[in-house]
């Protein structure tokens, strides 16, 4: 779909309990540092996704994704939540820097850049957020999404366009759609990247030669479900990289009334703990602000009328709760680092 397609679902396509199926093994390459292949690379890390995509008239000439569904900003945007900054530019060099400070202060060290290929808006505001991102120490991934053409050779070009910009880490989202065999020859290739495979066929992304797997979806995904997804991938020789998130609610950008209920924190908290104990090599986080499916960390403002708000969390009010999210990303990324040896 397109990069103004926010109603986008991201569901699997098969049962997740019932599909996570073995076959092939992943093709060992050289990381950056020299050491052969993926599992010589299972250092625990907390990666999170991040869409550079929204606009302002004085940044931008137009909004841009807010607006969607016939919303209109600042009075109304397209999502349940509003953001504690307002509805900001992502071209905004001083939402960067901020934005990029409170991922640096949550603890995450990856910040995986939703891409929707060359000439996109995407790709035109990636190196404001690279430059803002490596001012607070945070490395740069991207999220390859599915934009109109692309195909397995497509992507291996976009792989070395992007290392350009220092990008080692690339999420391909909806891998499944394209061959198996095409992803193998491309991946056995690479060398110096490690590609994740966006599935539920823990199979299919061995056979595709992937070097690991990531979730993403948290409305069908559960931290239940982890420890078999992450038990399987490593029995394939991928990296497992589960994604975890607060909930899910896209019902004001996209009429979507499927609903994941943030539960004051405790969905948050039981996706942690699930990829903790599941042994994850990274943890990636589902989201920091697509707000359009209201899985954002973001802090979002209290009390504004007709709008949700993180009131509740962990028993925090206000302006406590506005960046209550943000607070418990941090707590959990150091669980995570001391579960490790």
């Amino acid at each position: 779909m397109g990069s103004t397609a926010v109603g986008r679902l991201r569901l699997l396509s098969a049962c997740v309990a019932g599909s996570l199926l073995l076959s092939g093994s992943a093709v060992a390459r050289q990381d950056v540092a020299g050491a052969a292949g993926p599992l010589a690379e299972r250092r625990a890390g907390t990666a999170i996704f991040y869409y550079p995509w929204f606009g302002t008239p004085a940044k931008d000439g137009q909004y841009l994704h807010w607006h969607q569904r016939g919303n209109v900003p600042p009075a109304s945007i397209a999502s349940g939540f509003y953001p504690s900054r307002g509805p900001y530019s992502s071209s905004d060099a001083t939402v960067l820097r901020g934005q990029m400070r409170e991922i640096a202060a949550a603890g995450i060290s990856t910040v995986v850049v939703s891409w929707w290929g060359r000439g996109s808006v995407e790709d035109a505001r990636l190196p404001g957020v690279v430059k803002a991102a490596r001012a607070q120490g945070l490395a740069v991934a991207a999220h390859v999404e599915p934009y109109a053409g692309r195909t397995v050779a497509s992507t291996g070009e976009d792989v070395a366009y992007l290392r350009r910009f220092g990008l080692r880490d690339f999420y391909v989202w909806a891998s499944s759609e394209l061959p198996a065999a095409e992803w193998r020859e491309l991946n056995a290739d690479l060398v110096g990247v490690r590609v994740f495979a966006n599935t539920n066929l823990v199979g299919r992304a061995a056979a595709g030669a992937f070097d690991g797997v990531y979730t993403y979806d948290v409305l069908l995904f559960t931290g239940a479900l982890f420890p078999r997804f992450c038990t399987q991938a490593r029995k394939a020789g991928l990296l497992c990289a589960p994604s975890v998130g607060p909930g899910y609610d896209a019902r004001r950008a996209t009429g979507d009334p499927r609903i994941r209920s943030r539960r004051d924190g405790a969905t948050y908290d039981a996706m942690w703990r699930g990829a903790i104990d599941a042994g994850a090599d990274v943890v990636t986080i589902t989201s920091y602000n697509e707000w359009h499916e209201g899985t954002q960390i973001e802090p979002a403002r209290s009390g504004r009328r007709g709008y949700q708000s993180y009131d509740g969390a962990w028993g925090k009010r206000g302006a406590a709760a506005e960046t209550a999210y943000l607070a418990r990303t941090a707590y959990w990324a150091k669980r995570l680092t001391a579960s490790r040896p």
